[in-house]
């Protein structure tokens, strides 16, 4: 005989919430160093006539991120642009994400284990929006592995994402000696 699953309870819900906020902000860093790192005078470019130019591109990845984090506090997500007024350099673009983003991500801590269990994604799925903070996680690290290889070809150094890159290795730190 089948039985009837629980659904997520408010503990889960909030911890879920707390756990994602806490790596989204520790992601934020990464993401604005490789907006910053996109070159004013070659954000036209793009590697193919299929994709985004790195400057769409950069809107793109904030944009949406701190759209998806706004409508996860809103409870209703809406198709469309939130956000027209895009800043006009690399280092503007790099500012407004890390004010909105931060801004957005009090905005979803606020929440009530309640509205957290809310179900809606663009009336297609009826998953609580709190499960919504992976799509924002996923789509910013895509969006930016993305960008981040623009970031060459445009004769642009790759910020430390994980750790080293080429342009900024790691240099460690020596272990003390044991006493």
């Amino acid at each position: 005989m089948a039985t009837t699953q629980q659904g997520p309870t408010p503990e889960f819900a909030t911890a879920y919430r707390d756990t994602m906020l806490m790596g989204l902000t520790n992601e934020l860093q990464a993401t604005k160093k490789v907006l910053a790192a996109v070159p004013d005078a070659k954000s036209d470019y793009k590697p193919d006539p299929h994709s985004r130019t790195a400057r769409e591109l950069a809107w793109h990845l904030a944009a949406a991120d701190v759209q998806m984090l706004d409508e996860t506090a809103d409870r209703k997500f809406v198709l469309g642009a939130r956000f027209t007024d895009q800043p006009k350099t690399s280092a503007e673009l790099a500012s407004w994400y890390e004010e909105n983003f931060l801004r957005a991500i009090e905005r979803v801590r606020a929440m009530s284990p309640e509205e957290l269990l809310t179900p809606d994604f663009y009336g297609a799925f009826t998953l609580p929006v709190f499960y919504y903070l992976a799509f924002v996680n996923n789509h910013s690290i895509h969006h930016r592995g993305q960008l981040a290889t623009y970031l060459r070809p445009m004769g642009a150094k790759c910020p430390s994402i994980y750790g080293g890159s080429y342009d900024f290795p790691w240099q460690g730190t020596k272990a003390e000696p044991a006493a």
